[in-house]
């Protein structure tokens, strides 16, 4: 009777936290000590080991990346041979009778289907167009390089002070990142031609006297390696960006004879993904530095008034947009205030919001009427020769006996409303035309006065245009409107505000939504 190895059709042991093989040396084969699992690890060929009861206790790195996720099925066709099923592929191996009842099989490394740079390439490139920023990308950048190119890489990048930061990947897993002196050009001077080239990438061995040069957090890492070379990542005249990564193999190359067309490719790729992650950063910067010009700002504190805001910008690139308010205190314990909606959304819309309230604060240093600033901004639009136009309603606010008196001009905004304290909600009519169409516009002017717990509330029509979530032609109205104001009549501008917010919120859920600003006067004395 012939003795063969049981079939077996396993899972492969998970690896051990520290990156070494699963298994310990009392968990193996009688006499599968430390030396045999070092002598496997660096074998080639693909050699799992199974025990009496047909289950694989042990794989080496060949093995893991042959089986990968798969589960591996193993079939004895006789005492020294068989084949391997994966994913739906058969193997053919060897199998050797080891003690203890265990097996070993061994799959040629010929007989292993070597990856194609082109499929590597292909894995590579959406997580390079994924990642973000220059720090993620030059990480991705590393772990890729280290999946296929070398067991060792270093991305290096120039910052200031004539430093260089890097970030590492080993196999398995093993990252990095930190920061190192720059190495003179006459020390290393495959490294600064590198740095230096403005070609098409092409890999560079990097003598070992060299690499010994590099300080020792890099130097050290590539101690043992048989190979250690350099390639640009391609400098940017228009970002900025000049990079190279050093690898770093034990072995043989993954690609053969075309593993320099890998490393060259793969290299392209990533400068252009760091060149994408500058520019965006530098785009991204410029953003933030217009936002912070744009974005509203919180109103000053005013004696005998409370102002509450709402500022929700339609989603985009931008966190502004054409809604606007301000709140300019004058030295006579009054304030100017303003709130308005340029035509259109995003940048465009933000830009002449910009300009709008850049003039508005020039003109309320000078003019306190109104309509007078009203048509000043008209005249300024149109001679400006832009094709959009805006609405709003400015004013002046004017804390007085236990009260607060509002003189309000409109150009074409929803009529401001006045939430009592006793319940009732009331419609503030100024009549105006819309700011920046005809130079023939005319412009009116009303007064009101506010007791305390009384809140005069100013808006946009993100608001009352708001869109249902189930129904996209079901507008939140004016209707609505009032009803959430009154019922929080009596309460504070805060909670007058928190209420809306929340009432047209739940009525959006997850819908897009145009600009939204608010804001509300409250008496407090």
């Amino acid at each position: 009777m012939v003795s063969r190895p049981a079939p077996a059709s396993t899972a492969l042991p998970p690896m051990t936290g520290d990156g070494g093989p699963p298994m310990t040396g009392d968990g193996g084969p009688p006499g599968f000590d430390a030396f045999a699992r070092a002598v496997l690890e660096d074998v080639r060929d693909a050699v799992f080991l199974q025990d009496a009861t047909g289950a694989v206790r042990w794989a080496n790195p060949a093995a893991r990346a042959l089986a990968g996720d798969a589960e591996p099925h193993l079939n004895a066709a006789s005492e020294t041979s068989g084949h391997l099923e994966l994913a739906g592929h058969r193997h053919p191996a060897r199998i050797r009778a080891v003690p203890g009842g265990w097996h070993a099989w061994t799959v040629s490394a010929e007989e292993i289907p070597q990856r194609r740079v082109g499929d590597f390439l292909a894995e590579a490139a959406p997580r390079l167009a994924a990642a973000h920023g220059r720090h993620g990308t030059a990480r991705v950048i590393a772990e890729l390089a280290a999946s296929a190119l070398a067991e060792t890489v270093f991305v290096l990048l120039p910052t200031t002070r004539g430093r260089w930061e890097w970030w590492s990947c080993e196999r398995p897993s093993a990252q990095g990142h930190g920061r190192i002196r720059r190495v003179p050009a006459q020390v290393a001077p495959v490294l600064a031609a590198t740095f230096g080239t403005t070609g098409k990438p092409q890999q560079a061995p990097v003598p070992a006297p060299e690499v010994a040069t590099l300080p020792s957090v890099v130097a050290d890492r590539f101690a043992g390696h048989v190979d250690v070379s350099v390639v640009s990542l391609g400098p940017s005249a228009s970002a900025g960006v000049t990079g190279a990564m050093l690898l770093g193999r034990r072995g043989d190359a993954e690609f053969g004879a075309e593993q320099s067309r890998a490393v060259a490719e793969f290299a392209v790729a990533a400068g252009t993904a760091l060149a994408n992650a500058q520019r965006y950063a530098r785009q991204e910067e410029a953003t933030r530095g217009l936002e912070t010009t744009l974005r509203p700002v919180d109103p000053p504190a005013l004696d005998g008034a409370r102002f509450e805001t709402w500022y929700e910008p339609a989603g985009g690139v931008l966190t502004v947009g054409g809604d606007f308010f301000d709140v300019l205190p004058h030295e006579d314990g009054s304030a100017f205030l303003v709130l308005g909606d340029v035509c259109g959304k995003g940048p465009e819309a933000a830009a002449l919001t910009g300009r709008v309230r850049h003039a508005l604060t020039a003109l309320a240093m000078v003019e306190r009427d109104g309509r007078t600033l009203l048509r000043l901004l008209n005249e300024l639009l149109i001679a400006g020769g832009s094709s959009r136009f805006a609405t709003l309603v400015l004013g002046t606010a004017r804390p007085s006996g236990g009260g607060v008196g509002l003189t309000l001009a409109s150009g074409g905004h929803p009529a401001p409303l006045i939430v009592r304290r006793s319940g009732v909600v009331e419609e503030v009519t100024v009549p105006g035309t819309l700011v920046g169409i005809s130079p023939q516009a005319r412009f009116a002017e009303a007064e009101v006065r506010l007791e305390r717990g009384d809140v005069c509330l100013l808006y946009t029509d993100g608001i009352t245009e708001a869109r249902n979530r189930h129904d996209q032609t079901d507008l939140f109205g004016d209707d609505r409107l009032r009803a959430v104001l009154t019922a929080a009549a009596g309460e504070p501008a805060r909670e007058v505000v928190r209420q809306l917010r929340q009432a047209v919120r739940d009525w959006l859920g997850s819908s897009a939504h145009d600009d939204i600003a608010v804001l509300a006067i409250e008496c407090a004395d």
